[in-house]
């Protein structure tokens, strides 16, 4: 096979349409895509199955730690998730997750200082929240 260089290959005619139409078609698209709202097909954000996973990932770290046995979680929100329009930005949305308002946490080992502690910490490390929006108590039944 000969080696051809680049003049030779853009002087055949069929080569030189190809990639005209493919330049054309590039272009379209693009340009179509600036009207296409892409925001559609992104996840919205359903507050209560947010809360529910959460609650359930709490628990199941909760419950492992060391004196607390059996425990529930309850979480509040401080707003629903939502999807934001941005003006002056390349994507057209964000989407915003709800933010924990407060946490309660009952559990059996909720009258121990060190459990107390423990849950605490576990909580406010993980939601990144200060330890006046979590409550540990007593469990009974």
């Amino acid at each position: 096979m000969k080696n051809k260089s680049l003049k030779d290959i853009f002087d055949n005619p069929k080569i030189t349409k190809i990639s005209v139409i493919i330049g054309v078609v590039a272009v379209v698209l693009i340009f179509i895509s600036s009207y296409i709202d892409f925001s559609v097909f992104s996840q919205k954000v359903d507050t209560d199955e947010y809360c529910l996973q959460l609650e359930e990932n709490l628990h199941n770290v909760v419950t492992h730690i060391q004196g607390v046995g059996n425990a529930k979680i309850f979480l509040t929100m401080d707003n629903n998730g939502e999807n934001v329009y941005l003006d002056n930005s390349d994507t057209k949305t964000k989407s915003i997750t709800p933010v924990v308002r407060g946490v309660v946490v009952v559990c059996d080992g909720g009258d121990d200082p060190i459990v107390i502690s423990r849950v605490m910490s576990a909580i406010t490390k993980s939601l990144n929240i200060s330890s006046n929006k979590v409550c540990v108590t007593k469990l009974t039944e």
